[in-house]
């Protein structure tokens, strides 16, 4: 197995320069191949493509749950990080998922994410995964994640 990648993301530049290789930080994101495709602090969006070892269920074809939910808090943990002025390592407190339906058998995953409020030690995100729209969600999110405090600048 390749060396991880740098985990100093907090060092870059910009909020998108310092998220831009979270995911690849991340083993579990590395290994479901999650992407991130867009950030505009404070949200953040990413991807993960369809493949056939991520179905939970051969007889439906759908992408497993744990899967969705690996992207959604992947995807909000990023928008909590580019909220800030200077990055700081955050953890996951809490995540709550709300299944809606299933993913669509064969095709990729979407999510998007905001962090709506930046305490001084906890970021409060909500995220969406869906296919096509967020119009039609598979999962809803909120989450709580705890920030370093002592390394954070927030805005």
């Amino acid at each position: 197995m390749a060396d991880p990648p740098s985990s100093r993301y907090e060092t870059g530049a910009t909020p998108t320069e310092r998220v831009a290789t979270m995911t690849q930080f991340t083993p579990q994101a590395r290994a479901l191949g999650i992407a991130l495709t867009r950030v505009e602090p404070p949200r953040a969006w990413g991807r993960v493509g369809y493949r056939p070892d991520l179905v939970g269920d051969p007889d439906s074809g759908v992408i497993a749950g744990g899967v969705i939910t690996t992207l959604l808090d992947q995807i909000c943990g990023v928008a909590a990080v580019s909220a800030m002025n200077s990055a700081s390592p955050v953890a996951t407190i809490d995540i709550r998922i709300d299944y809606m339906r299933p993913a669509q058998p064969g095709r990729d995953i979407i999510a998007e994410a905001e962090c709506y409020k930046l305490g001084k030690s906890v970021a409060f995100v909500r995220a969406t995964a869906y296919e096509d729209s967020s119009d039609n969600p598979i999962a809803h999110a909120a989450a709580a994640f705890m920030i370093n405090a002592a390394r954070a600048n927030r805005t």
